[in-house]
């Protein structure tokens, strides 16, 4: 038996306001709604937005692109909510989008070979440098 992939659910205060922020600015397409419940996809990601009794205070996505650097400007021009902007890391090159329920979608690309490691930004927004071992250090603290 095969897995089919994993398809988050996100907990949301507003159906209606997620699935436009998703749409409007991120460029996701409403697939299927029900009353407090919906599926939106982008290419091959699926995320279900939930209203109701499902899902988690605030979640983090990953979502892989082929190139995660001409987000940023579009995402801007568009007023999503960038929480960290194009950055470097050795496994991936990503930008951070948080939703309007503090939901964090993570698309990232391959990493650039010709750029420095950036700094990473955690789950209370607090930054960390990779230091010598290639463990991460606080940097500044929120």
């Amino acid at each position: 038996m095969r897995s089919r992939g994993v398809t988050p659910i996100l907990p949301v205060q507003s159906l209606e306001a997620s699935i436009n922020y998703y749409v409007r600015l991120l460029g996701f397409k409403l697939d299927w709604q029900s009353p407090g419940f919906a599926l939106l996809s982008r290419g091959p990601c699926d995320i279900f937005l939930s209203q109701s009794n499902q899902g988690h205070a605030s979640g983090w996505v990953w979502v892989g692109m082929s190139d995660a650097s001409v987000l940023l400007k579009k995402y801007r021009r568009k007023g999503a909510k960038v929480r960290q902007v194009r950055t470097n890391y050795p496994w991936v090159y990503e930008v951070q989008v948080e939703d309007p329920n503090g939901n964090v979608l993570r698309f990232g690309s391959d990493p650039k070979k010709d750029r420095p490691v950036g700094k990473w930004l955690d789950l209370r927004d607090d930054r960390r440098v990779m230091s010598f071992g290639n463990q991460w250090t606080l940097v500044e603290a929120q």
